[in-house]
């Protein structure tokens, strides 16, 4: 690949050397735009459901200047970012008016980000544009943040559905008193009654365990509003006819076969933040749950959440073009080909592992932690190779979150490869930000809160009656 700028890693993932990080990108490109001395201002307006609008000003190149052919990267990636960190179904663009024009021909039908626009448009019920205006005509920012989740009294079903397994919880007065996974295979299934059943056993399983059940709370991959489903992958197969009929309701009639009782169904990365928050007892938390893809969400310094989509797995990390693509978006260096397990099996062949191809994901997994608790160091540099990712990701998310704890979950995380994902993004942080290794805190939970804590905390997000 041509570099637009270029700079030495001062820790490289060990797998993958065409590594293009984000945060140094937009680094190398503010402090050139400072020092020219001729940087124009841009304002981004992101506007979503309600009115509300979350703005992000920055600065880019003249258009005479000899390096203003790299604010097209600039933008279009920054654009993409904070499309899918808050979501929304209209840019609204203060700047220069080609790069307002750029974006508008991008997210138009048959244009680069159509996929991104047409999801958005889905998940807002919108019809999605881009307005282009000038940097002071840029409205205000208008956020809304709400109250999540932290109830503990009662008898709770706390149920997180994944995409290679689904975990449940038994949860009274806030003590677990029963937990269980179990594999199953959503994403691959077109039979909606598949994950229906799936849903209703876990919850019977739990309701088993306590003498009633006074509420349930469902942290699930995907987007949710008032409990209807509005756009999963774990649905993904699921035709559009029977998505309408039995899936955009499906968790409020599996509750039913259980009772009358408060639900809650709320995206996984949020409940990652809230469980993360629920240990830590602290706000500025982001968290992550790798698993079959990446899932972000986030508690405000209030204990709030945000509102925002925080789907990290569309979010740009590597600005390397000949980076993978994730088979959803068609786009490159997204978050889920690098903090899921997609990324072990992408890094495997590359460490010297061949996989199976018989195997299904979670099974490719499984194989590559056990050779890594054998003390295979081909499998360790796997891992130290998503950990070096992490490090140089979680200063890009920076420029978006204001982070104090970083929480890290999910499957891609048991056993020896989550400490050293952990201790080489700590390295990272320490030795090319750190002014933020001083600020941020990078927790790992025990085993056990790995792989069932969002079960936990999902018990955790209905208020009683």
């Amino acid at each position: 690949m041509k570099k637009p700028f270029n700079f030495d890693l001062k820790i490289k993932p060990v797998c993958d050397p065409d590594f293009y990080p984000a945060a140094l990108f937009n680094r190398a490109f503010l402090e050139a735009v400072e020092k020219s001395g001729t940087g124009v201002p841009v304002a981004i307006g992101i506007e979503r459901n309600d009115g509300l609008i979350s703005v992000f000003r920055t600065k880019v190149f003249r258009e005479s200047s000899l390096d203003a052919d790299k604010n097209i990267l600039y933008i279009e990636r920054l654009v993409k970012s904070l499309m899918w960190i808050k979501g929304g179904f209209r840019i609204i663009f203060g700047g220069p008016g080609y790069l307002g024009e750029y974006l508008k021909k991008a997210y138009a039908p048959g244009g680069l980000r159509e996929f991104d626009a047409g999801f958005m448009a889905r998940v807002y019920d919108r019809p999605f544009e881009v307005i282009i205006t000038d940097y002071d005509k840029v409205p205000a920012e208008n956020e809304k943040p709400v109250p999540a989740g932290g109830h503990m009294d009662g008898c709770r079903i706390g149920f997180d559905a994944g995409g290679s397994d689904r975990k449940v919880s038994a949860v009274i007065d806030g003590k677990a008193v029963y937990s269980e996974e179990v594999v199953w295979h959503p994403k691959t299934n077109s039979d909606p009654d598949y994950h229906y059943e799936g849903i209703v056993t876990a919850f019977k399983t739990a309701a088993s365990h306590m003498p009633r059940v006074d509420a349930i709370g469902v942290s699930s991959a995907g987007i949710y509003v008032n409990n209807e489903v509005k756009v999963a992958s774990l649905f993904l197969k699921v035709p559009n006819e029977l998505f309408k009929e039995k899936v955009r309701d499906i968790y409020i009639r599996a509750a039913k076969e259980i009772g009358d009782v408060p639900l809650v169904v709320a995206n996984d990365g949020d409940v990652t933040a809230l469980a993360g928050a629920m240990d830590l007892n602290s706000g500025n938390v982001l968290g992550i749950a790798m698993g079959t893809s990446e899932a972000g969400g986030y508690v405000d310094k209030d204990g709030y959440i945000t509102g925002w989509l925080n789907e990290l797995a569309f979010a740009p990390v590597d600005y390397n073009p000949d980076s993978m693509r994730d088979e959803w978006s068609g786009d490159y260096g997204c978050g889920v080909k690098y903090f899921s397990q997609d990324a072990v099996i992408k890094l495997a062949p590359r460490a010297g592992i061949e996989l199976d191809e018989n195997l299904i994901p979670a099974e490719k997994l499984k194989v590559v932690q056990n050779l890594n608790e054998q003390g295979d160091e081909r499998a360790a540099g796997i891992f130290r190779s998503i950990g070096c990712y992490l490090g140089y990701t979680l200063a890009h998310y920076a420029s978006f979150y204001d982070i104090k704890h970083v929480l890290v979950l999910g499957r891609v995380t048991s056993g020896k490869g989550g400490t050293q994902i952990v201790e080489t993004a700590k390295q990272v942080l320490k030795e090319e930000f750190p002014e933020l290794a001083e600020k941020i805190s990078l927790e790992l939970p025990d085993e056990s809160n790995r792989r069932v804590g969002q079960s936990i905390a999902a018990a955790s997000l209905p208020k009683l009656k």
